[in-house]
């Protein structure tokens, strides 16, 4: 198991819009792609020099191969639509981290 990790410092100023788009259009479109299991999104809780919010999104995706199906058929589009809705408001970057173990109670 993969989980593809999008960590983004928004702007202040477009905060919340943001997080409404998010949750109710971003994250959607993202596991409608039919590649993620479910993704969980966390709220950076350290202050960050440069200003705005930092959030953590994690898509927990099967194996190698789905997330680079991802990579080629849909990253490109849903990307452009954050720069599309909220151009020079953010920063991104991604890392892929595989899940090594998991403990439940």
């Amino acid at each position: 198991m993969l989980i593809y990790n999008v960590t983004i410092n928004i702007d202040e100023s477009v905060h919340d819009k943001w997080l409404v788009w998010m949750r109710d259009k971003h994250i959607p479109d993202m596991l409608e792609t039919g590649k993620f299991s479910h993704a969980k999104m966390v709220k950076v809780l350290v202050e960050e020099d440069m200003g705005g919010v930092t959030y953590s999104i994690q898509y927990t995706t099967k194996d190698r191969q789905t997330l680079d199906a991802y990579y080629r058929e849909d990253a490109s589009r849903l990307r452009a639509e954050a720069q599309k809705n909220f151009p020079n408001k953010f920063v991104a970057f991604r890392t892929e981290l595989e899940v090594i173990s998991q403990q439940i109670p």
